[in-house]
């Protein structure tokens, strides 16, 4: 359950894919104007990352180490026609909006990545969790930077409009561009601001006992 926990962690928040390790930002650059693409784009790869994870694990030891990356693509190409058929029949909006991103999804970097990086070495139960992680880190991020260009460039939040002041910028790349950069900043400066604050905890504990009885009682008066 520790590993399930730091996996869990890893994706979501201290590796997350979007913000830490700066992967995917074709379809970030692209999509975060509008909220609604953003997450429909973040929940697509969650679905796809997650099953590709899960097969590549499943059959990591058939797979010739010669041919892997070619063999990881075929598997999520085929993930991601299936989920380019599925889109068009019952969500054609979320189709439409995605665009071309769509068809990217088979060259993503963090598909890609977590494949080579994770599920070619680990099980199916592991690998399955390690792609939901990353991929609702993904998403979260996509999400919290779509609402703030929607909101900014177009004064609404998921197509519900808010208020009539808009900034144009921040609805096109170019504001996705300025909002991407300061979130990085943002979350970076706090991911090492808390990693800070919890290595001087951990010394204090550890300082704390090496103390003797009496030293614990003079401390604590």
């Amino acid at each position: 359950m520790k590993n399930f926990k730091k996996i869990t962690l890893d994706g979501l928040i201290f590796a997350n894919p979007t913000f830490m390790l700066v992967l995917g930002t074709c379809p970030t650059l692209g999509l975060i104007s509008s909220a609604s693409s953003a997450m429909g784009m973040g929940l697509t790869v969650v679905v796809i990352l997650t099953l590709s994870n899960m097969i590549i694990s499943a059959l990591r030891n058939v797979i010739p180490n010669e041919v892997r990356i070619p063999s990881y693509i075929v598997i999520i190409a085929t993930l991601v026609t299936f989920a380019r058929m599925f889109l068009e029949k019952m969500i054609p909006s979320l189709y439409e909006s995605l665009g071309g991103f769509l068809a990217l999804i088979v060259v993503n970097c963090i598909i890609l990545g977590r494949a080579e990086a994770f599920a070619n070495k680990h099980g199916v139960i592991e690998s399955a969790v390690d792609g939901l992680a990353n991929g609702l880190g993904f998403t979260w991020a996509l999400t919290a930077m779509g609402i703030i260009c929607e909101f900014l460039g177009s004064g609404s939040v998921f197509g519900v409009k808010l208020m009539n002041f808009q900034i144009a910028i921040f609805a096109t790349p170019a504001g996705s561009f300025i909002v991407y950069g300061i979130c990085i900043a943002l979350f970076v400066y706090i991911m090492e601001t808390v990693q800070r604050n919890l290595k001087v905890r951990a010394k204090q504990l550890e300082r704390k006992k090496m103390l003797t009885p009496e030293e614990k009682i003079e401390e604590a008066n």
